[in-house]
């Protein structure tokens, strides 16, 4: 199986153990962005996959180059050339101090990508898979357009589309994304959002759900998904739930509405998050193993959440869970007890 992802990889600073950025005098380097950390998920799942981006020809693009490749994913149609990758500063909170994010993402190699950047007809050659999120459209400039491009090409090919939402208010107006995702849902087959993305973007909100004190209302999210299929004709709408307690506390669970079924996870209890950056983004990946294997609908439910349940222990934006780790916790087994 064949999956490509399409979006920007960026270079994470954080300082270690908690701390306060204004307080740190030296930071962890990683690399991570959104559909990078499917694109490591799908191929530590054994998938052929493939992340298309482009990054500037120096040390530090070929630095993520490498990263992606330590994951197996195939680096093959990164475009080359630009002047600079982007960057994005993360504070890890922690009890009643919430996590902070700081981009410094402007005039990204991606951000000034042009059509010619990319062969789309190459690279979906043979594909079975191509997986987006709101974010690539939202970097702005040629970026809606060139992702317009990409998705008639996959349309065209047959290929399955899926797309996460994933709403930033930092780049760009609820309104303008509203106008811009409207446009490309049309060649969407799975859409995958968050407990405030159907709202954020097409206005569509789930009664009785107060997202800010953590309250969630999982029936009304059957409605939600339900609006979505009736507006856009698609096959599938996975919504993940997090009920936030705190910064380090949070219940996570999901919905997938298929086929006219409505389908609820359970709900995990995660009451201390290392990490919780890439927790919707693993989700997306084990959604996607699950389609292609042909899971039932419960079950690749279940196996997204568990995955996504593990990837909230895990440092840095990839999802380093096996399969064996994350089917074991799908299937009932969480008490964390020592392997010997």
């Amino acid at each position: 199986m064949k999956v490509v992802t399409f979006g920007e990889i960026m270079l994470r600073l954080s300082p270690p153990d908690r701390r306060r950025i204004f307080f740190s005098d030296k930071f962890d380097v990683i690399y991570g962005g959104a559909e990078s950390n499917v694109a490591a998920s799908l191929a530590m799942h054994g998938l052929e996959t493939y992340f298309v981006t482009k990054l500037p020809k120096n040390e530090l693009g070929e630095a993520a180059k490498s990263h992606l490749r330590k994951f197996k994913v195939k680096d093959d149609f990164i475009s080359d050339g630009g002047e600079r990758i982007g960057i994005y500063f993360l504070e890890t909170g922690s009890a009643q101090r919430s996590s902070k994010v700081i981009y410094d993402r402007k005039y990204s190699s991606i951000s000034e990508a042009v059509p010619d950047d990319f062969n789309w007809e190459k690279i979906f050659t043979d594909a079975n898979w191509f997986h987006f999120s709101g974010i690539t459209p939202a970097l702005g400039k040629n970026l809606p357009q060139i992702t317009l491009k990409a998705l008639k090409e996959a349309k065209k090919k047959g290929i399955t589309i899926s797309c996460d939402l994933n709403y930033r208010k930092k780049l760009w107006t609820a309104e303008k994304a509203s106008e811009v995702m409207t446009k490309l849902m049309e060649y969407v087959d799975i859409l995958i959002g968050n407990e405030e993305d159907a709202e954020k973007v097409f206005g569509i909100k789930a009664e009785g759900t107060d997202v800010d004190s953590g309250n969630i209302n999982k029936e009304s999210y059957i409605e939600v998904a339900e609006k979505l299929t009736d507006k856009f004709n698609f096959k599938a709408v996975a919504i993940t739930l997090r009920e936030s307690i705190s910064a380090t506390h949070n219940k996570w669970s999901a919905m997938l509405y298929e086929n006219g079924n409505a389908y609820n996870s359970k709900t995990y209890d995660i009451d201390f998050i290392v990490d919780r950056v890439g927790g919707g983004d693993s989700f997306s990946a084990g959604l996607i193993y699950g389609f292609l294997n042909n899971f039932d609908s419960n079950y690749k439910l279940d196996f997204a959440v568990a995955a996504s349940a593990l990837k909230h222990s895990l440092h840095g934006d990839f999802n380093i869970s096996t399969i064996e780790e994350i089917e074991k916790l799908a299937k009932g087994s969480g008490s964390g007890r020592v392997e010997r």
